[in-house]
C-alpha cells in the first residue's frame, strides 16, 4: 500500500539499524525490530500572546522474540550495535521465561511477513511555510476570537507530528511507513456575572493526516467569528430541558459516541479480559459475532484504512498485518471485532489489522484505528423535519461510561432545540445518557454523504503501562429516538 506525497524518511538511520539488526538477531522462532522516530511541534497563541513553542524528538526501537512458544520484548533508545544486542538478549530471555506459561502458544500461528510501505498524502508540507508565517496566522485567528468584552479567554493553535517507522523481521519482512499529522484548534470562553461558557472548533476532533492544506479544507480562517458568537449565545441561553426526546448528534459528537460505545467494547483484547485491571471489560462476548443486533438496520460501521486524510490510516499495523477495509457492523448486525493477529489466534475469530503501539517503548495491543459510521440517505433538513420534540447537539465536552462500556453519560458544548420540525432556541449544558446495548437500536436516520465529516482523536488512552494513540472517526449527523436528555446545573 503506498500513498504519494511527502516522504522524509530517516533513510540513514533506518538502513543503519537494519544492518545492525541482521548482526544481532538471535536464533529463535521469530524475531522483529520496530524502529520509531517521531518529531512533534506545537504552536499556540492565547489572549493574543504567543505561548512558548515546543518541539520534541523521540527515537527508539523495540525488539520482539518468539522462542519455544513464549514471547518477549525489550525496548531501547540506544541504537548502537551493543544497545540493540542488549535489547535482543533481554527479549530472548523473556521469551524463554514465558515459554509454556503464556495464555497462547505463539508457535501455533504464523506472524505476518509483510513487504511494503505507506506514506501520508501531503500537498503543502509543514516546512513549506515559515515559522513566522504560521505564528502570524495564529495571531490573526486568535485576535478574531475577541469579538466582545465578555470573551475572557481565547486561543488558537496548531500541532504537527512527523512519524517514521520501520518494521523488519529476521526472516526478511520489511515495512516502512511515513506519517504526517496536523491538529488545528481554537476556542473561546465567555463570561457574564456568574455564568461562564466555552465553545471550540470541534473540541480536538479536527485532526487529520496531511499537510497545511487541511486548514483550507476545514475553513480554519473563517471559523473564529462563529466560535466566539456561539460562546456568547450560550451565556444567555436556558439550560437544556430534561425529558425523553429525539437527539440529533452532529459529527463532532458522533465521533465520541462511536469511540466509546462501539470502538472500545469491540476491542478484542478487552473482550478477552486483558484490560479489566485498568480500563475495564466489555458487555460484548465472543458468541455475539455474526448474530447480535447491535443497532437498527441503518447502522453500518467499518474499519476503514482507505481514507488518506484520516488520522489512523496506515498500510500495515505494528505486527505487520496488512490493513484492509472491513465491515464491523452491517445492517445493525455485529460481524467482527477489532482484534489483531494475536487476539484473533486466541479467540478463533477474524479481526482486523489494528495491533498498534503508541511508540517504540510500548508493545502493540488491540487499538481501534479508523472506525467510521457509513453515510445513509437522509438530508439534515429531512432529519430535523421529522422531529416534534428534540435537540441538536454539537461537540463533546464530557463523558462517563462504565467499565463494561455499556452505560454512558455524555455532555456537549452547544445545543439547539428542535420543535415541530424546526431548529429553534439555543440551549446550554446539554447532556444525554443511554445504554450501548440498546441505544444504537434507536438509530432513526443517518445523514447523507454531503453531511459526512472526517474527524478523530489524538489522545485515546489504553493499556498498562498507558498508551496514548491516534484514532480516526468519520460520521454523518445521526438521529436517535427516545433518548434520556437532561440539562446541567
Amino acid at each position: 500500500m503506498s500513498r504519494t506525497g511527502e516522504m522524509a524518511a530517516p533513510a540513514g538511520l533506518a538502513e543503519t539499524v537494519e544492518a545492525r539488526f541482521k548482526e544481532i538477531a538471535p536464533k529463535a522462532d521469530f524475531c522483529s525490530l520496530r524502529l520509531v522516530e517521531e518529531t512533534s511541534e506545537s504552536l499556540s497563541v492565547r489572549q493574543n500572546v504567543l505561548q512558548p513553542a515546543t518541539k520534541s524528538v523521540d527515537v527508539g526501537a523495540m525488539i520482539t522474540v518468539i522462542s519455544g512458544g513464549g514471547l518477549g520484548y525489550a525496548a531501547t533508545s540506544d541504537l548502537s550495535l551493543a544497545g540493540l544486542k542488549r535489547a535482543a538478549d533481554e527479549a530472548l530471555a523473556w521469551a524463554k521465561q514465558t515459554s509454556g506459561r503464556s495464555v497462547v502458544d505463539f508457535r501455533s500461528f504464523a506472524m505476518p511477513k509483510p513487504d511494503g510501505e505507506y506514506r501520508s498524502r501531503v500537498e503543502r508540507p509543514w516546512g513549506s511555510v515559515s515559522l513566522t508565517d504560521k505564528i502570524e496566522l495564529l495571531k490573526t485567528e486568535c485576535a478574531r476570537l475577541k469579538t466582545d468584552a465578555r470573551i475572557v479567554d481565547w486561543m488558537a493553535g496548531l500541532e504537527h507530528v512527523e512519524c517514521e517507522t520501520l518494521l523488519i523481521t529476521a526472516d526478511g519482512a520489511r515495512v516502512q511507513q511515513s506519517f504526517r499529522f496536523l491538529i488545528p484548534y481554537m476556542a473561546a470562553t465567555a463570561n457574564e456575572g456568574a455564568e461562564t461558557e466555552s465553545r471550540s472548533l470541534g473540541g480536538r476532533g479536527i485532526c487529520r493526516q496531511g499537510g497545511l492544506e487541511i486548514l483550507d479544507r476545514i475553513g480554519f480562517r473563517s471559523q473564529a467569528p462563529r466560535v466566539a458568537e456561539e460562546a456568547l449565545q450560550l451565556l444567555t441561553a436556558p439550560n437544556c430541558p430534561s425529558a425523553k426526546m429525539h437527539v440529533l448528534l452532529a459529527p463532532d459528537q458522533m465521533i465520541l459516541q462511536i469511540h466509546e460505545s462501539i470502538g472500545h467494547p469491540l476491542e478484542l483484547d478487552r473482550i478477552l479480559g486483558d484490560e479489566r485491571n485498568y480500563a475495564g471489560t466489555s458487555f460484548v462476548t465472543l458468541d455475539m459475532f455474526g448474530s447480535y443486533r447491535y443497532g437498527s438496520d441503518l447502522l453500518n460501521v467499518t474499519y476503514d484504512p482507505s481514507r488518506p486524510e484520516q488520522l489512523a490510516t496506515f498500510g500495515y499495523d505494528d505486527d505487520g498485518l496488512r490493513a484492509e477495509r472491513q465491515f464491523i457492523i452491517r445492517g445493525g448486525i455485529l460481524e467482527r471485532p477489532l482484534g489483531g493477529v494475536t487476539s484473533q489466534a486466541r479467540a478463533g475469530v477474524d479481526g482486523v489489522a489494528n495491533s498498534r503501539a503508541s511508540s517504540w517503548n510500548r508493545p502493540p495491543i488491540d487499538r481501534m484505528a479508523n472506525l467510521n459510521l457509513e453515510p445513509g440517505t437522509s438530508s439534515l433538513d429531512e432529519m430535523i423535519a421529522q422531529v416534534e420534540n428534540g435537540v441538536h447537539l454539537h461537540t463533546n465536552v464530557s463523558w462517563s461510561i462504565d467499565d463494561s462500556r455499556n452505560k454512558f453519560q455524555f455532555g456537549c458544548e452547544y445545543g439547539q432545540r428542535i420543535e415541530n420540525g424546526k431548529l429553534t432556541s439555543v440551549v446550554k449544558k446539554p447532556n444525554y445518557r443511554g445504554i450501548s446495548a440498546t441505544f444504537w437500536r434507536n438509530l432513526a436516520a443517518v445523514g447523507r454523504p454531503d453531511n459526512f465529516d472526517v474527524l478523530g482523536t489524538p489522545n485515546c488512552g489504553k493499556g498498562e503501562p498507558n498508551q496514548v494513540i491516534r484514532v480516526g472517526h468519520a460520521s454523518p449527523t445521526c438521529l436517535f429516538a427516545d433518548v434520556d436528555v437532561f440539562g446541567g446545573a
